[in-house]
């Protein structure tokens, strides 16, 4: 009984050894097919994402400044 346990153990961490081979053999065959952007494509989309980013804080913070005129003026806060 004793002996039936230990081989289901050493059996089971074999499985477990041959599947992280395995996953790291198609990760690394997937990791050649990426295709990496261009420096040039790099600094304009971060270009678009800060300017993106500034226009919309630009945005709440009219919004905040509009909304606390008009609770100022109304006396709410």
């Amino acid at each position: 009984m004793a002996n039936q346990t230990k081989d289901k153990s050493a059996k089971g961490q074999a499985d477990i050894k041959e599947a992280m081979i395995a996953y790291f053999k198609s990760v690394k065959l997937e990791w050649g097919k990426i295709t990496w952007p261009g420096k040039q494509q790099v600094i304009v989309e971060t270009i678009y994402v800060i300017i993106i980013t500034a226009a919309f804080t630009i945005g709440v913070l009219a919004l905040d400044t509009i909304f606390d005129v008009l609770f100022k003026a109304l006396h709410l806060k």
